[in-house]
């Protein structure tokens, strides 16, 4: 078994809660911005950390005039806005619990989150949002209380409030010590019925400390760090990072549409992003596709090429000079307008939920921008390991955060303990007794560490594909290359117990018209009508090879078909992390997966089904 330990930087503090980090933000710089919201024009109002922090009150105060007790479960189902975080801080001064709910979430996963919870009010956002909880409130009788924010509900709670003193506020805030209950967050989970995780104020408060010192020149910029989030702040690596944002006093912008990601990067100018792998792959894809559209495609490739030598060089310790005359070449033609559309001020961007792979990650680095990939799990409060400003090694998940230790099991599993590990699942002792080895979480994924103490995460316990030989294959390694394709939406390895590893794949249906009218196809050519075009299997034959060279003949992805559809959070072949649902998926294209092996045997390396 190997073992790495970071001792924590910031003392603990069992009496401490959330309410702190903002008391304590107000204290020391109260006119700085701590939030700036969208303006009709396209620019950014301002929001300083005294007037957060008012506002904050003024809802907690709403909060109790409308009946809510220290304890009380309020859920909120609302995209990534300035009002998730607003909602979160005064829940938390009224002393109650709040319960994320996706914005995408459907009724029955409404009503489980709301009834198992034990749930006395929720707020919604949308006419939709309500339309979806309306449709089980007969079935969750504990449901006392429902506002909506785009009903302008959040202002009649703060009049209802006025009344409310600040000393029973005071008084609230105080309750809460460091091993109580600060949020339940529904895993979304790939099998059976979402967990709930007890995530407690201490998790939230010295993770926060102890990561903002960790990374400090991301967050504790002395020229003003600030962050655009898009990614759902009801998933705990955007939330914690909101919540880590007013510790460390980070200016908070927000764009839940991708669409408008763009415009918004280059108007807020962050000077770092979270997101998810999937987003520095389309951003970059998009760029290859735009160029090969203006006839620029080969420059294009010939600088990522350079961009990932040059990157690969310097991390190594020596770059050769000619390499460097092409790179500073490729830089004013090429990486300046990448740089410029990400705002011109991006420095570092924080990458979890999914493997980024080294190719992505020297692109950025060669950029400018220092990728730091990390891992965590909501069990952990979002970060359990993550490469830092100062401490960094492209294709690994970084050393473990300050506070918080990691081994390697025997068989391989990654197990977790420190300041970021959950309490319990909620009212399930039998899966908290499954999921601790006494102190320890057994996270379910695999890795290895280098000597260095850097994690690599490889595969996910469950997930090993067995084939009829006895092979062990994680399917990651050979997904995560092959999704990399501009044209590629999903891939899916399948294989277990069969005489050879295949794939099921989906197109991305953005990318698809960009990509064939580049390629002199046309554009207007259905999803179903691509899945048997000659130029489109050809290129995803070729990105399978590329992934194949990867991996030995026994693990290399033999078959493979494109499915005539999209394997998304609706239809119930994704989670609202973007991550596969391998079961699911599995059994709802159990026959297509048959044909793959009930065919002809595979070839050396081209066979296709479809």
């Amino acid at each position: 078994m190997i073992q790495f330990d970071t001792p924590a930087v910031v003392p603990a503090d069992p009496d401490a809660n959330t309410t702190d980090l903002l008391v304590e933000r107000v204290a020391a710089t109260p006119d700085s911005v701590l939030f700036a919201l969208p303006t009709a024009d396209g620019g950014w109002s301002p929001v300083t950390t005294r007037e957060f922090y008012d506002q904050v009150i003024a809802l907690a105060k709403g909060l109790v005039a409308a009946g809510i007790e220290p304890g009380d479960k309020v859920g909120l189902m609302c995209k990534t806005r300035y009002e998730w975080t607003l909602i979160d801080f005064a829940a938390w001064f009224a002393g109650a619990v709040l319960v994320p709910i996706y914005e995408t979430s459907s009724p029955a996963q409404v009503k489980w989150n709301l009834g198992d919870s034990g749930a006395i009010a929720v707020i919604v956002e949308t006419p939709d949002h309500f339309t979806r909880f309306d449709e089980v409130h007969p079935e969750l009788p504990a449901i006392r209380n429902v506002w909506q924010i785009d009903l302008g509900d959040l202002d009649k709670l703060v009049a209802a409030g006025s009344g409310v003193s600040d000393e029973e506020i005071e008084r609230r805030r105080n309750l809460a010590v460091g091993s109580d209950i600060a949020t339940l967050i529904y895993t979304s989970g790939s099998t059976g019925k979402p967990k709930g995780c007890v995530l407690t104020h201490s998790n939230f408060v010295e993770t926060s400390r102890n990561a903002a010192i960790a990374l400090k020149e991301v967050v504790l910029d002395p020229n003003g760090a600030s962050t655009l989030l898009f990614i759902t702040t009801a998933h705990i690596f955007a939330r914690f990072i909101a919540v880590l944002s007013v510790h460390a006093g980070v200016r908070v912008g927000h764009q839940p549409d991708t669409k408008q990601l763009l415009p918004s990067l280059g108007s807020f100018k962050p000077s770092f992003l979270l997101a998810v792998p999937r987003v520095f792959e389309k951003v970059y894809n998009v760029s290859e596709q735009k160029a090969e559209a203006g006839g620029k495609g080969k420059i294009f490739r010939s600088a990522a090429e350079t961009a990932v030598a040059y990157s690969t060089a310097k991390e190594a310790g020596h770059v050769p000079f000619g390499l460097t005359l092409k790179f500073r070449v490729f830089d004013r033609l090429v990486y300046s307008k990448l740089r410029t559309a990400m705002g011109g001020n991006v420095k570092y961007a924080v990458s979890g939920s999914a493997p980024l792979g080294p190719r992505l990650g020297h692109f950025y680095h060669a950029l400018g921008i220092t990728i730091l990939e990390g891992y965590g799990l909501t069990e952990t409060t979002a970060p359990a390991t993550v490469n830092l400003a100062t401490k960094s090694k492209i294709g690994t998940v970084g050393p473990a955060l300050p506070g918080v230790s990691v081994r390697i099991a025997d068989d391989g599993e990654i197990e977790v303990k420190g300041v970021n590990v959950f309490e319990a699942y909620w009212k399930n002792p039998e899966a908290t007794a499954e999921t601790f080895d006494g102190d320890w979480l057994k996270t379910g994924d695999i890795g290895s560490f280098d000597s260095d103490g850097f994690l690599t995460i490889t595969g996910r316990k469950k997930e090993i594909i067995v084939t009829a030989g006895g092979k062990n294959v994680a399917p990651a390694a050979l997904e995560d290359p092959i999704r990399a394709n501009p044209l590629v939406g999903q891939v899916v390895a399948v294989g277990d117990k069969k005489p050879f590893i295949s794939a099921l794949v989906t197109l991305d249906p953005e990318m698809l018209p960009v990509w064939l009218n580049n390629n002199d196809e046309d554009a207007g050519m259905s999803l179903e009508e691509a899945t048997t075009n000659a130029a489109v299997l050809a290129e995803v034959q070729r990105a399978i090879d590329a992934a194949n060279e990867n991996v030995s003949r026994a693990e290399s992805i033999r078959k493979f078909t494109i499915l005539p559809t999209e394997l998304t959070e609706a239809s119930g072949h994704l989670t609202p992390k973007m991550s596969i649902k391998r079961n699911v998926i599995l059994e709802d294209f159990a026959g297509e997966i048959e044909a793959m092996y009930s065919g002809a045997p595979a070839t050396e390396g081209h066979s296709i089904v479809h």
